[in-house]
């Protein structure tokens, strides 16, 4: 049985310029909202009218809401802009510096910050007046909030990032770096100063000059770097994720020096998308304009067992080469196919000198291997490791040159056979 909540609308109400206030919120928040549906909204509402709140929010969830992924944001920025109107001062307060001994900090819900930003575009927080009684301390703030900042928010979830934090973290992502060692080679090159006795070449030399033993020829080994692969998963599910990994995987791109032969990524969500000539774009924002323009399926289903089959028959001779490296980026929430997920997986895994599965839905605690695709894919790479914030890509890093790095893979697969 639903409670029948009276509405409470703002001071004033008028109802259509309410809810084009509110339209404006989501659409600065990151929903697709036009005029076109403003319109729809005010002639739903009308229609249904507003003395049950509950009917009054799936009126406008139906209007303004078309993807899952838009309804946490939807009903943070519903809750804060029509269940109470004086939001303000509450949402000023969680956003600003925590001060010790008044207010312990909390963590946001997903997409709370970037509603609560929407609300509150273009305004700024009035300064409190501070009463002094006699005797009375002041209140100390925190000066470890400012020095802490950077630390916090390489921890902090890509999705429960504000607007200001993000562009914050992508600064700071621009900066890391994903070095790898070289692979060994047989093949070996002339050197002035090398570590092996050029045979070949000093029996040439020595011919030269009648049988004569010179200077002796050296030699040292080839400097072979791998291939560097990434498939980032763009569907609705994975979109925050998978924008600030590109952030990242450009970064690499345009790095010199970082040891690479060639960087190529691709994208999928229901179909493959080859976006390696975009990455080499130097500006970010151009880059990934361009990607997201090429990539028509951004946002949408997930076919994952599709789109790695096509890799596997389309490019996997052409980017993979000897030694490559592959990252796979994505849940593991296939919704679906007509083509073995498992064996997708294993043939990259084959054709790869080391697969990592980077998965977001890490960052949960309580997270354990259920779904059939997670299932499936799991067996066959090589690592599994979280990619939910600026720490995450920095431990990948770290270990994607070390051959015995299995991330959470024995942990999970454990739990899959217990």
């Amino acid at each position: 049985m639903v409670e029948h909540i009276p509405l409470e609308l703002p001071e004033h109400p008028r109802l259509a310029e309410n809810i084009m206030h509110f339209a404006r919120a989501l659409r600065r928040a990151g929903l697709p909202v036009g005029p076109g549906r403003v319109i729809d909204a005010v002639r739903a509402v009308q229609a249904a009218g507003f003395t049950d709140k509950v009917d009054f929010y799936w009126a406008l969830h139906a209007c303004f809401v078309n993807r899952p992924e838009h309804r946490a944001t939807f009903s943070q920025v519903f809750r804060l802009y029509w269940r109470d109107p004086r939001f303000l001062e509450h949402m000023m307060s969680m956003m600003l510096p925590a001060v010790r001994g008044v207010q312990e900090e909390r963590k946001a819900a997903a997409a709370e910050k970037r509603a609560a930003e929407a609300l509150l575009d273009g305004l700024q927080p009035e300064a409190p007046e501070r009463e002094e009684d006699e005797g009375e301390t002041m209140i100390e703030v925190d000066a470890s909030f400012t020095m802490s900042r950077e630390e916090r928010l390489r921890t902090l979830d890509f999705e429960q990032m504000s607007s200001a934090e993000i562009a914050q973290a992508k600064a700071l992502i621009a900066r890391l770096r994903l070095p790898v060692k070289p692979i060994a080679s047989r093949r070996t090159k002339a050197a002035l100063i090398g570590s092996q006795i050029d045979r070949t070449r000093t029996l040439r030399a020595s011919l030269r000059k009648g049988g004569d033993f010179g200077v002796l020829s050296l030699k040292e080994p080839r400097i072979r770097w791998p291939n560097l692969v990434v498939l980032c998963d763009i569907s609705g599910s994975m979109s925050q994720y998978s924008r600030m990994v590109l952030h990242f995987l450009h970064a690499v791109s345009n790095h010199q020096g970082a040891g690479w032969a060639k960087v190529n990524a691709f994208t999928f969500g229901t179909r493959l998308t080859n976006i390696t000539p975009h990455m080499k774009t130097r500006d970010v924002d151009a880059a990934l304009a361009a990607a997201g323009a090429q990539a028509q399926d951004w946002e949408g289903g997930t076919r994952i067992g599709n789109c790695l089959h096509d890799f596997n028959r389309d490019w996997s001779r052409r980017v993979m080469g000897q030694g490559a490296v592959v990252l796979l980026i994505t849940d593991g929430l296939d919704r679906g196919g007509d083509y073995d997920l498992g064996k997708e997986t294993q043939r990259i895994a084959l054709s790869s000198k080391r697969l990592i599965w980077l998965n977001p839905l890490l960052r949960w605690d309580e997270f354990a291997p259920k779904a059939t695709g997670i299932r499936a894919m799991l067996p066959h790479v090589h690592s599994f490791r979280a990619s939910h914030s600026i720490a995450s890509l920095q431990e990948l890093a770290e270990v994607i040159s070390h051959r015995d790095d299995l991330g959470e893979k024995r942990r999970l697969m454990q739990m899959m056979n217990s």
